[in-house]
Parts: C-alpha cells; sequence; structure tokens
C-alpha cells in the first residue's frame, strides 16, 4: 500500500548548523476505503550546547528534555521512512524548514512533497495557509476531522506531523494526486495574491504592470519575482495592448 510519511521538526535555530531537536511523524496510508493516518511517536534529539531562546519559546523544548537523546541523523530517519514503505516525505513550507535538514543528498530516493505550496493551489481563496488557519479553516467545513488531543501542544514535531497530515488528506481526496503535489513542491510557491506595497491583498491581475516590472528589477523574494514574471507572460498570452501590460 502506497504510504506518505508526513515529517515536522522543532529545531534550535531557523538555519543549520542549528540543530534539529525533535521530529514528528504521521504516516498517510492509502487503503480501498481512502487514505488513513496512522500517528508516529515523536523523537526528542541531544545536541546543542545552549538553546536558542528565541527558538525555545515557540517550541518551549528544555535541556532536561534532551538529556540522553541521541542527536538527529538524517540518514536515520529517510532509512525509517522507506523501511516503512513511505516513498514521498511530506512537510508544511518544505523549503523553509524541513529541507534545509533534509537535503537532496540525505533524501536519496524520497521525494519531498510541501503541503504549504499544495494548499496555494488547492485552496488560493484560504483565509491563511499556515498549518494552523488551514486545520481549523477546513475543520469549520466538516472536511477534517482532528482528534483535539492529538493536535496538542502546538508548535511541537508530533501534534503539527498530526495536523500536516489532515491537511495532505484533505488535498488527496480533492482528486489532486501526490506526484503533481511533488511537482509543485519544485517550482516557487504560486502565490495566489500580491503581498508587498500598495497592491499587497490584490489578485495580481489587478497588479499594474509597471509594478510588476519593478519587483523583477528589485531584489526581492525570487518566488515573489517568479510570480511578477508568470502574469506577464499570462497578459502576453493574452495579446493585450503593450500599454496594458506594462
Amino acid at each position: 500500500m502506497p504510504i506518505i510519511r508526513v515529517c515536522d521538526m522543532e529545531t534550535n535555530g531557523t538555519e543549520p548548523p542549528a540543530e534539529v531537536i525533535e521530529t514528528g511523524r504521521c504516516d498517510l496510508i492509502q487503503t480501498p476505503d481512502g487514505w488513513g493516518l496512522m500517528p508516529q511517536p515523536s523523537q526528542l534529539h541531544w545536541g546543542p550546547t545552549r538553546l536558542d531562546p528565541v527558538a525555545r519559546s515557540i517550541h518551549h523544548i528544555s535541556p532536561l528534555d534532551l538529556a540522553g537523546k541521541e542527536p538527529f541523523d538524517p540518514t536515520a530517519l529517510v532509512a525509517d521512512a522507506i523501511d516503512a514503505g513511505a516513498i514521498i516525505i511530506a512537510a508544511h513550507a518544505w523549503d523553509l524548514a524541513e529541507g534545509k535538514w533534509l537535503t537532496p543528498e540525505a533524501m536519496g530516493i524520497l521525494r519531498p512533497l510541501c503541503t504549504y505550496k499544495a494548499a496555494l493551489r488547492v485552496w488560493p481563496d484560504a483565509p491563511s495557509h499556515s498549518n494552523g488557519a488551514l486545520r481549523y479553516w477546513l475543520e469549520d467545513q466538516g472536511l477534517i476531522k482532528p482528534q483535539d488531543a492529538l493536535t496538542r501542544p502546538a508548535h511541537r514535531a508530533g501534534p503539527d506531523a498530526y495536523v500536516t497530515a489532515w491537511l495532505l488528506k484533505a488535498m488527496l481526496e480533492t482528486g489532486v494526486t501526490a506526484r503533481e503535489m511533488c511537482s509543485w513542491t519544485k517550482q516557487p510557491a504560486l502565490l495566489p495574491r500580491c503581498p508587498i506595497g500598495d497592491y499587497r491583498g490584490k489578485r495580481w491581475s489587478e497588479v499594474p504592470g509597471s509594478f510588476l516590472v519593478w519587483m523583477i528589477n528589485k531584489p526581492v523574494e525570487p518566488d515573489l519575482v517568479w510570480n511578477a514574471r508568470r502574469e506577464l507572460a499570462r497578459r502576453e498570452v493574452n495579446q493585450r495592448p503593450l500599454e496594458e501590460v506594462i
């Protein structure tokens, strides 16, 4: 049976060489009746000589929690996923978090799937595309039914992996395939609206071409440049007059 392993990490900072201090896992297993969830035990990892207070203020993991634990080993995490039968490891905002520690070299034959990039495409009109906001938005519509006890405490690896697994299950149930979502993961984030400047919150079609060109020529985030180029290309395909494009 196909298995997707959903992963979440708590770390001692936002960039390597900051250490991974907790990993959480939840498997999605395809059965004849649909996708089922199988939460796995989370693991704490020793490594840092001191815990960063900013990181700690998010996950509230203490040095005493980590005492005597084994250091994080990405090779072991990948091997465990493969042994379980997984062919994909999924995480929310892969490029900003888990993907920094699970590099292509560490992943080997496993393929990454970013649920954040997928959610942007599947639910472009969601009020937010954060893990928690999507959870409540979908829950309010009756589209997911996570066990509340397994979602707590927030900002810990096990509960966050469990919530992400529910988001991925809901996306798979729309008819989108895991293959499609893996493909989207390799691409920049397809933002439904412009997130900066005077046109913040506007659909790309409502943003003047002059501002799109400004974005392309300024040192903004690569994803923003890609979205601006994509909108300009769309307008050219539609054969609008040049003065309307720029």
